[in-house]
This record gives C-alpha cells, structure tokens and sequence, in this order.
C-alpha cells in the first residue's frame, strides 16, 4: 500500500511539473485573416496579451496600446490583441470587421488574432493556460472585463496581469518591458 501511495504522489508531482513548463510557445492561434499563428516565433520577446473589444468604455485603449507599440515594439516587445465577445456583447463584429475598425479608427499595425472566448465553458486554451496556476506555474486570474493585460516574459512565462483600468503607458507596463 505504501508502494501505491509513492507512486501517485511521484505521478502528480511530475503531472504538476510538466504543467507549469508549459510556456506561451505551446500554443498555435489564428490571427485575424484566420492563418495560423505559431507564437513559438514569439521566442525571447516580452509580449503583452490583450482581449480586446470594438465597442467597450475601454476601446480608446487601442490609441494608447498602438503608442506602447510603436515606441518599444521591435525584436524584443510585441502586443498581441485577442479580440473577444464575452462582456455584454462588446464585440459582435466578424474578424473582417475588427480589422477594418482596428486599423481605420486606431491604425493599430500590432498583431491581432482571431476572435476568441477569454473565459467560460469555451475559453480558447491559451487563455485557460493564462488564467490558471495549475497550468502557467504563476497564478490564478479571472479575466474580469476588455482590455485586460496579461504580461509574459522573454522566456514565454506568465509573469504579471495588469486589469482592464491600467492604461498600457502605466508605469507598470512600461518599467517591465524597458526593465527600468
């Protein structure tokens, strides 16, 4: 009996290793014109993960996430916006016509996928992996509203959430990108 209760405690404790090794390049997506999107190719960048939303309180957002964009994005920083339609329908539109509001209103020129759910019984599994200890090795978060901002490291690794009040020039966002 006390072979058993080894064995199983030795199972999960590697079951819990191999989930929290699981890094942001596990995962493939769509991006906005439906190709899919390795972010493995995303390795040794910080990347800000955004669900976005085309008609939220916080949409003039995209101004200030195209701002951060411009001044840090380069081969160390990229944005990723994941547009999604889980708070009070903020997002109805198709992919096409998230892009055409994205880039006519906002000229964001950052990445953008696929719609997707942040949360519920059809989250999209990055964000399940975003939002669960047991998956990134980091912490539990619930994705409370639009424009929430997941901040992952160079490595891949969940390393901070930012809510959806945070402007993405808070000093927050800004000292971990630049390090300073």
């Amino acid at each position: 009996m006390k072979r058993i209760s080894v064995f199983f405690a030795f199972m999960l404790a590697i079951t819990t290793l191999m989930a929290q090794t699981k890094t942001l390049y596990d995962f493939k997506v769509n991006d906005i014109d439906g190709k899919e999107f390795d972010l493995s190719t995303l390795k040794g960048k910080k990347v800000l993960v955004v669900n976005t939303a085309s008609k939220c309180g916080f949409t003039p957002q995209y101004t200030d996430l195209q701002k951060l964009y411009e001044k840090y994005g380069s081969d160390k920083f990229v944005i990723i916006g994941f547009p999604a339609n889980n708070f009070m329908s903020q997002e109805p539109g198709s992919n096409d016509e998230i892009k055409e509001f994205c880039s006519t209103k906002y000229n964001v020129t950052f990445p953008m996928m696929a719609k997707i759910s942040v949360k519920g019984k059809d989250i999209h599994p990055l964000y399940e992996w975003l939002t669960s200890k047991e998956l990134n090795g980091v912490m539990d978060s619930n994705v409370k509203w639009n424009f929430q901002k997941y901040m992952i490291d160079e490595n891949g690794k969940l390393f901070d959430v930012a809510y959806s009040k945070t402007n993405p020039l808070d000093e927050q966002i800004v000292k971990w990108i630049t390090g300073k």
